[in-house]
């Protein structure tokens, strides 16, 4: 579990942040807003989504409030505080359904037998990703998941010199290996990655 924890109210989001990270900020969680603005909602239906690593559910949040989406939410996170203020504070919220489970991320990946239209990969540790889920038997147990056409977009971080060849290295030797349509946005900082050529 994360050793430093702080939810506050800035701008009327929630801005769950760590030592070194933010987790959560409502529409203003630049990574996911940026990817999302890459997607034609016209062509792309996400009637059922799953966010592992679910923070303040910032990209329900913003399906919902930006994008005017409908859709079945399942949410998956490790730690029980975020679960606890999730449920306190945002989820009554929304006006879409929302199934926030506090579990592992990899145990429940690799005991679901659910489909899922947006995977959406948001699991780290402070400013780390655990390593458990920088496997290829985590990917393939993930695409596992992913409806016919389905999308998973997984946020890794690319903000110093190493980070960026970690990444690049993840996303060139693993990443692509089980999703070779794979592609990235940059979002200054972070990569994005996804499992298919969605972004322009």
């Amino acid at each position: 579990m994360n050793p430093v924890l702080d939810l506050s109210l800035r701008k009327g989001r929630f801005y769950l942040t760590t030592s070194n990270a933010v987790y959560s900020y409502g529409d203003l969680y630049d990574n996911f807003l940026k990817a999302l603005q890459q997607i034609d909602f016209r062509e792309n239906k996400f009637e059922k989504l799953l966010v592992l690593g679910f923070g303040m559910g910032s990209v329900p949040y913003m399906l919902e409030r930006v994008f005017h989406q409908k859709f079945n939410g399942v949410g998956v996170e490790a730690d029980a505080k975020i679960v606890e203020w999730a449920q306190q504070y945002v989820l009554p919220e929304l006006a879409n359904s929302i199934q926030l489970t506090h579990a592992d991320v990899l145990v429940f990946v690799e005991n679901c037998k659910e489909k899922f239209d947006l995977i959406v990969m948001d699991v780290f540790l402070d400013d780390l990703v655990p390593t458990q889920f920088e496997t290829t038997n985590f990917l393939e147990k993930t695409k596992a998941l992913l409806c016919d056409n389905g999308l998973l977009l997984f946020n890794r971080l690319a903000d110093t010199e190493a980070a960026l060849e970690f990444t690049e290295d993840f996303f060139e030797l693993a990443f692509k290996s089980v999703f070779p349509e794979g592609n990235y946005l940059d979002v200054n900082g972070n990569w994005i990655l996804a499992n298919k050529r969605i972004f322009k």
